[in-house]
């Protein structure tokens, strides 16, 4: 497959891995912020929050690059999916368990 192609398809759902890196972020700062605060479990996992979707891209893109460029883009949407998946749980945890809170 031509290198613009893996590019073009990598960028764009690079932008959707972005994505999901920022608001990873954003409520990592929400909870950290919060009268409470955050322990060491609670930092734990807001940071693996954030490093997640960043190696389900770097894992997604090593598996796909060499492949088609229809298998190249459904393996780096499965690798979205599962960084979806495990935001659900990490937005569900924080929401849900109060372990997380208190220095």
């Amino acid at each position: 497959m031509p290198t613009p192609v893996v590019a073009t398809i990598a960028g764009f759902f690079g932008l959707f891995y972005a994505y999901a890196v920022w608001s990873a972020v954003a409520l990592a700062v929400v909870r950290a912020n919060d009268i409470l605060g955050l322990n060491a479990l609670g930092w734990i996992i807001m940071i693996f929050g954030v490093v997640f979707p960043i190696l389900a891209f770097a894992v997604a893109f090593a598996v796909g690059w060499r492949r088609t460029a229809w298998q190249f883009a459904l393996v780096l949407l499965s690798g979205l999916a599962l960084s979806a998946v495990f935001w659900l749980t990490v937005i569900a945890y924080s929401a849900t368990s109060s372990s997380i809170y208190g220095s």
